[in-house]
C-alpha cells in the first residue's frame, strides 16, 4: 500500500477532502468512513471551542478560545468612533516541534 501525502504545490491550501483522502490510503478506511472520521474530529474541535474548551493536540499545538472586552474602534474611512463589542476569538497556538518543522529543524522541538 502506498502512503499518500498532500500534494505539495506552493501556496496550495489543504482541503477536508485532501484530509480525507490520507486517512483514506493511510488507515484503510473505506473513502466514505475516511471522510466521516475527518468530520468527526473537526466537529468535535468546533464543539469544543464553542464551549470555551481549549483544544490541544500533542506535537502540534492548541487551539484556544479568548475573550476580547469591549473598546473603541473607529471607521477609517470617516474617522467616527465605533463601539467594538465584546466578543470571543479563537487563536492557535503551534507547538515547539509545529514550530520546528516549520523552521526546517530536522531535530524537533521539545514535545508540547
Amino acid at each position: 500500500m502506498s502512503v499518500a501525502k498532500i500534494d505539495r504545490q506552493s501556496g496550495r491550501t489543504v482541503t477536508r477532502a485532501d484530509l480525507s483522502e490520507v486517512v483514506y490510503h493511510r488507515v484503510g478506511l473505506s473513502r466514505t468512513e475516511s471522510a466521516e472520521l475527518v468530520q468527526a474530529v473537526l466537529d468535535e474541535i468546533c464543539d469544543a471551542a464553542a464551549r470555551g474548551e481549549t483544544v490541544k493536540l500533542s506535537s502540534f499545538g492548541s487551539f484556544v478560545v479568548r475573550s476580547k472586552g469591549q473598546r473603541i474602534g473607529r471607521n477609517p474611512k470617516t474617522g467616527v468612533e465605533v463601539p467594538i463589542l465584546p466578543r470571543r476569538v479563537m487563536v492557535f497556538k503551534p507547538s515547539n516541534v509545529l514550530k520546528s518543522k516549520i523552521n526546517g529543524d530536522a531535530n524537533g522541538g521539545a514535545a508540547d
